[in-house]
């Protein structure tokens, strides 16, 4: 199993849960994060004062999926969430050593 972390846009979150609905992904978690890379903020005029932001809003997909289904997942959170600007966002894929579902009991696979 493998736990995909995907930062993204906001504005591209709904574009990205349908794709991954449509290649079979049955479930993520979903953080509103402020972050910066490459990006590195910018700044802003507020009733005519400029000012500096430096943390940019994100969102954070967490999943998890089997090895198999991993690369694909990847893929698809890719192509969906480019913009080709600055700040994109970023992909990781961990390796998940169990998972258990709290209501059934239910390991590993069958838990996800």
């Amino acid at each position: 199993m493998k736990l995909i972390i995907a930062t993204i846009k906001p504005f591209k979150l709904e574009e990205v849960r349908e794709a991954l609905t449509a290649i079979g992904v049955r479930g993520m978690m979903v953080t509103e994060i402020k972050g910066f890379g490459a990006q590195s903020g910018h700044t802003e005029i507020y009733r005519g004062a400029e000012y500096a932001v430096n943390f940019v809003p994100k969102v954070k997909l967490e999943i998890v999926v089997s090895s198999e289904m991993a690369d694909e997942v990847v893929q698809t959170i890719a192509t969906t969430a480019k913009t080709d600007k600055i700040g994109d966002g970023k992909i990781f894929v961990l390796d998940v050593q169990s998972a258990v579902r709290v209501r059934t009991g239910e390991t590993n696979e069958d838990a996800i």
